[in-house]
């Protein structure tokens, strides 16, 4: 047996209302899927870092009618680095740390941070700000039993301030907190690597011995830059950007990579392929399992 316990895919709200989520996890337990991971600030379920209670007593409601193993994705846009909204989003991650435990979620997603360009009087404190947040939150987390897990996210616009996946393992090495691990988005990892001209398998290695989560979804390592595609599908046609597409879309050797890495125990493998992909999301949960396989032949082998 390896340190993967389980697969599935995200879930979330189109209208901010629980219904259209209700469909999404429905479609998804008729997939077969064991674990889903719920974008609750999808949901207007957060209030200027307060819970709605009436509306998280409906999720919490909801969540019970499926016998899923819940992860949940904090907010999309987290950014412990700028200091001008920090303390809120600290605020909304403890609320959503609190929800979490209502739903039995034991990970809580938190993305990497970044500054602009134009904050360069804020980029000497970047790190220890972001890492004093993650101790913060990782510290009020410890009674709920929920893991912060720790995503690395890929450039998004020029001169931007961001951590490589190595770096952002080494923050999660520095703060040093049982309940903080890495996160790698092996598509995010993929095209920073490209980006910066760094080697894509070293950087995943650097990430693995943290690792606690991991995000898998297919692309061609492309950074998107300043191609602007007029409908969604024809950044997939070119194949840049990240694109979330099913597994074996892309270029990425899922069975190399799972042959070689170990992860830490309990570790999710969650596919952020969404309802787009509907048609292919079976396959893509059965190619899934044949990874989980493939690794914990791997650790067993290592074992021996």
């Amino acid at each position: 047996m390896g340190n993967i316990i389980g697969t599935g895919f995200n879930a979330g709200s189109t209208d901010g209302e629980l219904q259209s989520l209700e469909e999404d996890l429905r479609a998804l337990a008729d997939i077969g899927v064991d674990t889903v991971e719920l974008g609750l600030t999808s949901l207007d379920l957060i209030a200027g870092g307060r819970i709605v209670e009436e509306r998280a007593e409906r999720l919490v409601a909801l969540t019970k009618q499926f016998d899923f193993r819940y992860t949940v994705h904090g907010l999309v846009s987290s950014n412990f680095m700028d200091p001008a909204t920090c303390r809120y989003q600290l605020d909304a991650a403890k609320a959503l740390a609190v929800v979490c435990d209502r739903i039995g979620a034991r990970i809580l997603v938190q993305h990497g941070g970044c500054l602009r360009a134009d904050q360069l009087a804020e980029r000497a404190d970047a790190d220890s700000r972001e890492r004093d947040a993650l101790h913060a939150l990782a510290e009020f987390c410890k009674p709920y039993g929920v893991r912060i897990a720790f995503e690395n996210i890929f450039t998004t616009e020029l001169g931007q301030y961001r951590q490589t996946p190595t770096e952002l393992a080494q923050t999660v090495k520095t703060v040093g907190h049982s309940n903080l691990v890495a996160l790698i988005d092996f598509s995010h990892a993929y095209i920073e690597s490209t980006y910066r001209g760094l080697n894509f398998r070293e950087e995943l290695r650097a990430m693995a011995p943290v690792a606690g989560h991991l995000h898998v979804h297919d692309s061609f390592g492309r950074p998107q830059a300043f191609y602007k595609p007029h409908h969604i599908q024809e950044n997939t046609a070119l194949g840049i950007g990240d694109l979330h597409m099913p597994l074996g879309w892309g270029d990425m050797d899922w069975e190399g990579i799972f042959s070689e890495l170990t992860f830490l125990p309990d570790t999710v493998l969650m596919m952020e392929v969404g309802r787009r992909y509907r048609a292919e999301q079976p396959e893509s949960l059965a190619r899934a399992k044949r990874l989980i396989a493939l690794n914990g032949g791997q650790v067993a082998i290592a074992a021996e």
